[in-house]
């Protein structure tokens, strides 16, 4: 793909760029080929069984106008693709595309585009620059806390006769109605309620306190008005109980015995040894990345870069439209989201402002160094990338790296992939070349060194 387009860059202020794009005659052939293969698989024409209409009695039959047309609107977006990996940018937001006169035979599309683009940073030094980094450590209070969510999972439900309460289990059928009329889905049979969990609407679980088993009751209640059936939401309810059975949740006594239970152990003292490495190993890495955040934050604020507020905010919203994108993936739509955070889209996106800024910054500073320091990734490192980050598939085959490769190259995301090789050893280099001192000592020079303190 890369050979089937130019791409000529020009600078603009605020970080933006202007990309004119021409798409070779022949890419422009292949694309009007394919859109006409397309279209004539529902061409019913007289000679031709349906789906074989060549692309030249296509184009002949519908206009080759009409046939550009489709073709564009199919391969716009890779060609786009292909052009911002011809051209080496680093985009940040949307583009403004415009699109140029559909061309004559064997002559050359052209389309540009303007976009904002990563800023440059003009690094004064980025060896031995210093950063805070705390020692990794673990409290015996975590380790008390993950004992007893280890005997949480191995507790055990016994039936009592008693009263329930908080925190006890109850076995119930129920039926819920509104107006007298059956809720669809407000039924059910042999039911686990665990009372105080929230799992329920309000007040369900809080109606079943000291019910005994055998007891029925009648639960006046009102469902939330953000309520996800429309049809009851914001309205009163009765539901009929009837409690089967209360149970209460046993705990195992801490001791040698749980220890072999929970994660076969021969003693108490082991598993408090093991969690304790197991935690220490969790905060370690924490505090390594901690550090590596510090360390590219010291790195952009000593850096001279000039960051628009426009570009800010076009990373703000690309991060606000990602996580729409993933929330899409689980069944949850924007208005819905929107309702659950209780904010708004332009609060969210602002209050995303600050991390956006810092991540540009911090973007900008690697790219940097990547450029002072001529880092340039081999094949062989790009491979080991994607022979690393490859997925199986459902067989559990991990795919080739190689034809990953090959697949990248020839769809024009390979200098993709190489420019984030190349960031990822930059930050490597950053890392490794910088000063690690104690929070205390850090916080003691941000307060010598505050302008104006």
């Amino acid at each position: 793909m890369a050979t089937a387009l130019k791409t000529t860059v020009t600078e603009l202020p605020q970080s933006r760029v202007r990309v004119e794009v021409e798409v070779a005659p022949e890419e422009v052939s292949r694309a009007a080929d394919a859109a006409a293969s397309r279209i004539g698989r529902d061409l019913k024409l007289a000679g031709f069984r349906k789906g074989k209409v060549p692309p030249a009695v296509v184009i002949g039959r519908v206009g080759r106008e009409a046939v550009l047309d489709d073709a564009v609107r199919e391969r716009l977006a890779r060609w786009y693709s292909a052009a911002i990996g011809e051209s080496r940018i680093v985009t940040v937001g949307d583009p403004e595309i415009t699109l140029g006169d559909l061309p004559a035979e064997r002559e050359p599309f052209n389309f540009s585009f303007e976009i904002g683009v990563r800023p440059v940073a003009t690094l004064a030094r980025w060896r031995g620059i210093e950063a805070p980094r705390r020692e990794a450590a673990v409290t015996e209070e975590q380790i008390d806390a993950q004992l007893e969510q280890a005997r949480d999972r191995l507790a055990r439900l016994e039936t009592v006769e008693r009263a329930a309460h908080a925190g006890d289990f109850v076995v119930v059928d129920y039926e819920g109605t509104v107006d007298g009329e059956p809720i669809e889905g407000g039924q059910g049979r042999a039911q686990l309620v665990e009372i105080g969990a929230g799992g329920l609407i309000p007040g369900f679980e809080e109606g079943l306190i000291g019910v005994l088993a055998g007891e029925q009751r009648q639960l006046e209640l009102r469902f939330p008005d953000d309520y996800g059936a429309a049809e009851v939401a914001g309205r009163d309810a009765q539901f009929e109980v009837t409690a089967a059975e209360v149970r209460e949740k046993v705990l195992p006594e801490l001791d040698d015995d749980f220890a072999l239970d929970a994660a076969g152990l021969d003693s108490l003292a082991e598993l408090r040894d093991d969690l304790r490495a197991r935690l220490l190993e969790v905060d370690e890495r924490a505090a390594q990345a901690e550090f590596r955040n510090a360390v590219v934050e010291a790195a952009a604020d000593a850096a001279s870069l000039t960051l628009p507020e426009s570009l800010v905010d076009a990373r703000a919203r690309e991060a606000f439209e990602r996580s729409l994108h993933l929330l899409s993936h689980r069944g949850i739509s924007k208005d819905a989201y929107l309702q659950v955070v209780g904010a708004t889209e332009e609060e969210l996106i602002a209050n995303a402002r600050p991390s956006a800024e810092r991540a540009l910054r911090g973007e900008a500073v690697v790219a940097a160094i990547v450029t002072a320091e001529g880092i340039e990734p081999t094949d062989e490192e790009l491979l080991a990338t994607l022979e690393g980050s490859a997925q199986p598939d459902e067989s559990g085959r991990a795919p080739d790296p190689k034809k990953l490769l090959a697949q990248l190259r020839r769809s024009g995301r390979l200098e993709e992939l190489r420019a984030d090789v190349a960031a990822d050893r930059a930050l490597e280099l950053l890392v490794e070349a910088a000063v690690a001192i104690t929070p205390e000592q850090a916080a003691a020079r941000e307060k010598l060194w505050t302008p104006g303190s």
